[in-house]
């Protein structure tokens, strides 16, 4: 026969007690604020749309992404020293605060945010698996989400100065990716030439 030993409280049914108020207390907090912001729409982009981009040529001349800026107001800016020991992967290309920017390619909006170094930015996958970076965009444009398919010319942002950027002229930053999204940056420059 086992002999069963009573041990004593140690208090932890005191210390239970006073911490169920707080723990309920931070799980209402945590649902007010969760239900309270905008939640992340994730939308999967269509199989047929990429396989269809993946078939096409990306031309080795796009039009200017910028209303008004013709090509020989280009400067090349590629491989610039930036922060951090990086370079840069794109060109920039000034004009006012809301010029409207547009796609240099038929696509997809592959993603639509915001983030600390390039503001408010646009994704687009293009021909031939290319993506296409837009950043320090004043404004998206209105309607527009991830999964819409665009054509070359379509109207998709605004010209601003967002993320890192917040202290220097408006411009756009325009970037072309041939390995992926942010994955084997080249230079823009010669294809808008």
């Amino acid at each position: 026969m086992s002999k069963i030993i009573l041990q004593p409280d140690f208090g932890w049914s005191k210390v239970k007690r006073t911490m169920k108020p707080a723990f309920t207390c931070c799980i209402t907090a945590l649902l007010v604020v969760g239900c309270a912001s905008k939640p992340v729409k994730r939308t999967p982009l269509d199989p047929n749309q990429v396989e269809k981009l993946q078939h096409q040529h990306l031309a080795n001349r796009l039009p200017v992404p910028v209303a008004g800026v013709s090509r020989q107001m280009l400067k090349d800016t590629w491989g610039a020293s930036r922060s951090s020991g990086r370079t840069h992967e794109g060109i920039d290309i000034l004009a006012e605060r809301g010029t409207k920017v547009y796609s240099t390619t038929s696509g997809v909006i592959a993603d639509l945010r915001d983030n600390r170094l390039g503001g408010k930015v646009i994704w687009v996958m293009g021909p031939a698996g290319s993506w296409h970076y837009y950043a320090h965009l004043d404004k998206h444009k209105r309607g527009l989400d991830v999964g819409d398919a665009i054509k070359k010319g379509d109207v998709i942002g605004y010209v601003g100065n967002t993320g890192n950027a917040r202290h220097t002229s408006p411009h756009l930053h325009y970037g072309i990716y041939l390995g992926g999204k942010g994955r084997n940056a080249v230079n823009p420059y010669p294809y808008l030439r």
